[in-house]
């Protein structure tokens, strides 16, 4: 393309690009660009996590060897830290308080120490997940993967530490005249459903532990009062028998509640499914099954967002 000048000459001007006036969704579409660590498809998310599998059992390993390394007792901690909790709660709920009302002592102190290894399957997960993505953000920013992996991971690590803790708990239910019969079979589906529920509410902290880093602080003061309005020290129905049936109904269907009473049932031979409140298996699947799908959802959606400050 040419024109005349002023004085006489001929000027040649560039002609137009054909990319002029195209916005940046139509530039990369025309090139075939697409935006870097953009979230996949949820069906394609779940593919990339399943290939990820060795690394999450890799990972879960890793961390929870490397947990007490520097401790000179080790993973011996694993187990010390829920007895000690255990020994606590006895000497204060136990002995003082007599939270131990409508059980005898051989059922007392085993329904205390599952209660707490349990529940403390549950609170170290949830830990673990506030700070999955907050607390390893020089491993998300400089590989990529599903970030699902790392809740998940710290999820599958805390049950490798209840599976080596529950050694500990067989000899303390053994002790107080509880033996293994058809009964102890439960522990396999009850931990299975546990452990989707856990890895669902890990995956949700996850998420919000990104955004808010702040609320790592702010999460042991509400697992503490969710432990205490879940029944790890006393009976639920028995402690609230004076107090309106709603409330301890409210209390007992929580979901660290029917684990807890799942595991116990399985465990103890003096709680009987008198203890248990209707249709357990079905709500605790229920609980299982919402948090598992509906924590996976909540944090795919974000997938793009994680570890861009």
């Amino acid at each position: 393309m040419s024109e005349t000048t002023h004085d006489g000459g001929v000027a040649v001007t560039a002609a137009p690009s054909p990319d002029e006036g195209l916005t940046a969704a139509q530039l990369a579409a025309r090139y075939g660009l697409a935006v870097s660590g953009a979230r996949p498809s949820l069906a394609e998310y779940v593919r990339q996590l399943w290939g990820r599998r060795h690394f999450i059992l890799a990972f879960s390993q890793a961390k929870l060897t490397a947990q007490y390394s520097q401790a000179k007792l080790g993973q011996l901690w694993q187990v010390a830290t829920p007895l000690l909790n255990a020994a606590v709660y006895y000497f204060i709920f136990g002995l003082i308080l007599k939270a131990s009302r409508g059980m005898s002592h051989d059922v007392y102190i085993p329904f205390l120490v599952t209660g707490v290894f349990v529940f403390t399957f549950t609170q170290s997960s949830v830990m673990a997940g506030v700070r999955a993505i907050s607390g390893n953000l020089g491993l998300v920013r400089a590989l990529h993967f599903p970030r699902a992996s790392l809740p998940v991971s710290f999820a599958l690590q805390q049950l490798q530490q209840l599976l080596f803790s529950m050694l500990v708990l067989f000899v303390v239910v053994i002790g107080f005249g509880s033996y293994p019969d058809l009964s102890w079979l439960l522990i396999v589906p009850i931990l299975a459903l546990q452990f989707l529920f856990n890895t669902g509410l890990a995956l949700i902290m996850a998420r919000a532990g990104a955004k808010t880093p702040d609320l790592a602080q702010l999460m042991p003061f509400v697992m503490r009062t969710w432990m205490y309005m879940s029944g790890v020290m006393f009976s639920i129905p028995v402690f609230l028998a004076d107090q309106p049936r709603w409330l301890a109904n409210v209390l007992q269907y929580n979901p660290a509640a029917i684990f807890m009473d799942l595991m116990r049932f399985a465990l103890i031979e003096g709680y009987g499914a008198g203890n248990l409140p209707a249709h357990v298996w079905a709500v605790a699947g229920g609980w299982a099954v919402l948090f598992a799908l509906g924590g996976f959802v909540y944090f795919w959606k974000a997938e793009e967002r994680y570890g861009r400050g």
